[in-house]
């Protein structure tokens, strides 16, 4: 097995902020099967948290008032329907899109398995097009933290958009303490089938911190057997209790409450997490 060095030594030694990779990672026909077997595994946290941590979440959204019965909500990066579902058996019309067809499709086979009316539906968030539709937009596990500051605020006008007069937005962002504490990955290794690929292939994989910005890259440099070098760039933005609520005035939110994680652990500066409920103004 040999190795196409010139396209490995082509990459940028450090990309530029936000600098796109591979188009394909959430739709990949192949590593979207590897990102729903993880959203299913209740042996770690990898893609979505576990069972025992979302109904948590649900259960105090709900006891909390935020959410209700007959509400209408659109969540947002559903995958395969972990929370749509449990918030369409508290009576809740739900509306869930996610970019993964993989995803969807499981979804909608569990929905119809369970007798759910649950609309999902497989699309790019910023190809939403609602106005006034929803009483509550949700995005759990930090998925707004995956876009450069132009996108987020794009993406908060659609969603803004998309929600009724003086209705919530709920969310959750990672901050730079979780990143700090967990460091940057440098490392390769030979897989002979795994996450990227179901053939053999070599995975070379390097973080990379942007600070001034509060913003971390994990990049996977994937080479096949046919020396095909594919680069995966995984961006993450951090945010303080500060930054985020900025942000969310700019965009016409004002924050309601905060908490250390969405299942209502007491707010503390300094946590790996802030969860958010935003009233749009």
């Amino acid at each position: 097995m040999s190795y196409n060095l010139s396209a490995i030594f082509s990459q940028p030694l450090k990309p530029p902020l936000f600098e796109p990779g591979e188009p394909r990672f959430w739709d990949d026909p192949y590593i979207s099967k590897s990102i729903l077997k993880a959203h299913l595994d209740q042996n770690h946290d990898g893609a979505s948290r576990r069972n025992d941590e979302i109904e948590k979440t649900v259960r105090y959204l709900i006891t909390s008032g935020l959410l209700k019965t007959g509400d209408r909500i659109l969540d947002l990066g559903c995958g395969p329907g972990l929370y749509s579902s449990r918030l369409c058996i508290e009576g809740m019309k739900v509306t869930g899109i996610d970019l993964s067809l993989r995803s969807i499709d499981y979804a909608r086979v569990q929905a119809e398995k369970d007798g759910h009316n649950i609309d999902y539906v497989c699309a790019d968030f910023f190809d939403i097009n609602y106005e006034g539709n929803f009483d509550a937009v949700l995005q759990v596990y930090g998925e707004i933290c995956t876009f450069s500051e132009e996108k987020r605020d794009v993406l908060l006008s659609l969603i803004h958009r998309a929600l009724k007069d003086n209705g919530i937005f709920i969310f959750d962002v990672s901050t730079r303490e979780l990143h700090t504490r967990e460091g940057l990955k440098n490392r390769w290794y030979l897989s002979e089938g795994g996450f990227w690929r179901p053939g053999r292939h070599l995975v070379l994989e390097e973080g990379f911190d942007y600070p001034e910005n509060d913003t971390w890259l994990n990049q996977y440099i994937i080479v096949d057997e046919d020396e095909t070098v594919k680069v995966y760039r995984l961006w993450l933005h951090d945010y303080s209790f500060e930054t985020i609520s900025t942000t969310l005035e700019k965009s016409g939110f004002k924050v309601e409450q905060a908490w250390n994680s969405l299942s209502g652990e007491l707010y503390r500066k300094g946590g790996d997490w802030i969860a958010i409920a935003a009233r749009k103004v």
